[in-house]
Parts: C-alpha cells; structure tokens; sequence
C-alpha cells in the first residue's frame, strides 16, 4: 500500500490564496501586505521575490477572479443548446454566483475604484470585461441579431447593473430580473436580414 505525500503549496499560491480571500473580503485598499504575508505563512521577501509588488499582486488575484469567473459562466452555458438560450444563460450563472455564500460584490469594480487609469489592477479589469463583452457578441452574432455588437454592449450594462443591485441591494434575484430584461431585450432586437 503506497502512503501518498500532499504537495505543500507554493509560497506563490500561498500568497495568492491568501490574496483572494482577504482582497474578496475587505477590499485591496484596506489589506496591507503585511497582513498578506502573515496569512500566507511565508517571509516578506516571498511576496516581493514572487510578485514585485502589491499592484502586480492585485492584478494576479483579480486574474484568478476572471478565470474562475469564466470558468462558472463557460461550465453553465454548456447547459443550453443555442447560443440565444446561452446568451441568457449568462445571468444564470451569474445568479448562481450571487447565490453563493461570502458572494461580496464584483471583486473588479471594487479593486478599480481609486486606482489610476494606467494600473495593472485596472488592465486586469479590462481583460475580464473585454472577455465578457466578447462573449455576449459572439452569442448575438451565431444569434443571427443585426447589430450583435450593439446588442452585446445592452447586455453587458444589464450584467453590471445586476452586480451592483445584488451586493448594494444584497439581491441575489437581481440576476433573474436582468434575465427576464434580457430577454425582453433580445425579443426586441432586430435581426439580420437572411442571406440569399
């Protein structure tokens, strides 16, 4: 019978883990490395060594949150069969998020709040939402809707107001009023005239 050894993590995966829980929680402004550090259980100069900086820190766990983001959003819509079923099973899983426990807002537009235009933290943002806006796209696209661009800009305004109603309003049904407005919306919007 073979004992099997549980792979101690990573001083990097240590202070990223330690990132996205104490960043999620309490905010990047109000976490100081210090506390970083100490909960990651590693020396201050792992922090620095491995990341450079606070900031590049902050991107990397705001990284980590897009990935895992895309990952629940891309594992839910493989439940619907057409990309206009999919389009509204983006606020699914968006419900789904909302729904679970120590949900605490949107983690890009909390980490974006007070930092310069030309951060990495707000560079990290943007990657995430450009994925998004993308994705709403090229759903409305394979749709067959006239202007998906247009249509995916709408559908990412109804995304971000469902965050922020879920965590201002503590409203985890937010996603599903945004679905149903969703829909509406898609029911309205013209599509492209058929090829011949």
């Amino acid at each position: 019978m073979a004992t099997g050894t549980v792979k101690k993590p990573s001083a990097r995966e240590r202070l990223l883990g330690a990132a996205n829980e104490l960043f999620y929680s309490e905010g990047v402004q109000t976490v100081g490395i210090d506390r970083i550090i100490e909960h990651a259980g590693v020396a201050k100069a792992s922090l620095y060594n491995t990341y450079g900086s606070k900031e590049v820190l902050i991107a990397a766990y705001l990284d980590l949150r897009g990935a895992r983001i895309k990952d629940g959003i891309t594992r839910t819509l493989t439940r619907f069969r057409t990309p206009r079923e999919q389009l509204l099973g983006v606020f699914d899983a968006q419900g789904e998020m909302f729904t679970r426990p120590g949900y605490n807002g949107c983690p890009f537009v909390r980490a974006t709040a007070e930092v310069p235009e030309d951060s990495r933290i707000r560079r990290a943002a943007e990657k995430h939402r450009t994925w998004l806006r993308g994705l709403f796209a090229e759903l409305a696209a394979q749709s067959g809707y006239a202007d998906p661009e247009g249509l995916a800009r709408q559908l990412h305004l109804l995304y971000d107001g469902a965050l922020q109603s879920a965590r201002m309003d503590r409203d985890p049904s937010a996603a599903t009023t945004a679905r149903a407005a969703a829909a509406a919306l898609l029911d309205a919007a013209p599509l492209a005239p058929a090829r011949a």
